[in-house]
């Protein structure tokens, strides 16, 4: 277990003590139940074969699942919120130095029990991505309803959960699509994905392949890769 030094808000190493995770709350139950029965599973509506996230299982094999529950409901300001993110990010950079051969398995969860104003989580992931980003990793938004669409099908939403939460791990070759809307979240991901392009080669590139804001929202269309392409 690990808490936070600005807000106390505590993660665990959820697969490495389960009964001590299940005893956080109903919300730590919720949590593990979606993940073993959603995500490690296929899903009809996916659009591709194979269990709704593909990364899950190994996270989990290897222990490399974090979470943490921050209370207050709706009563949670942004301020709070975002001083949470701060300690979720220190905490998982630490993670990552401590093990660096097991980075791209390694995702944080930081679920907030009790929140139903899901804008305040789309405020604060839309506040903090370009510096998650600019690190080589992702922040994403889940809550119920969330209405991003998935890579495969449009109309499947990955980020819809049973639970407001907010989930950093690392950035993937198939995030592209997630990206398109700024060079300097394109910058990154070429820094990431073919560091040993040349620095002026990445950004020309970057801004080349920008997206309109307009049309960056068209995430299923803008998939850059194909079915035997696996995320790297």
């Amino acid at each position: 277990m690990r808490a936070g030094s600005r807000t106390g808000v505590r993660w665990f190493n959820v697969y490495q003590d389960p009964e001590l995770w299940e005893q956080q709350g109903d919300a730590a139950g919720t949590l593990t139940r979606w993940v073993s029965e959603h995500l490690m599973h296929p899903h009809p509506d996916l659009g591709r074969p194979g269990p709704v996230c593909p990364f899950v299982r190994h996270s989990l094999t290897r222990r490399l699942f974090w979470a943490g529950l921050a209370e207050g409901g709706d009563e949670l300001p942004v301020e709070r919120m975002n001083l949470i993110v701060d300690d979720a990010f220190e905490l998982y950079r630490e993670l990552r130095q401590q093990n660096p051969a097991e980075t791209r398995g390694l995702t944080l969860v930081t679920v907030f029990p009790g929140l139903t104003r899901y804008e305040l989580i789309d405020a604060v992931h839309r506040d903090r991505k370009t510096e998650v980003v600019s690190q080589g990793m992702m922040l994403g938004q889940f809550y119920p309803g969330c209405s991003v669409p998935g890579l495969w099908d449009r109309d499947f939403h990955p980020l819809d959960s049973p639970l407001p939460m907010l989930v950093l791990r690392a950035m993937m070759s198939t995030d592209f699509p997630f990206l398109v809307a700024r060079s300097d979240w394109l910058y990154a991901y070429f820094s990431q994905l073919a560091p040993d392009l040349p620095r002026k080669l990445r950004w020309s590139i970057a801004e080349r392949m920008r997206v309109p804001e307009s049309e960056a929202g068209e995430i299923t269309a803008l998939r850059a890769h194909s079915a035997d392409e696996h995320a790297r």
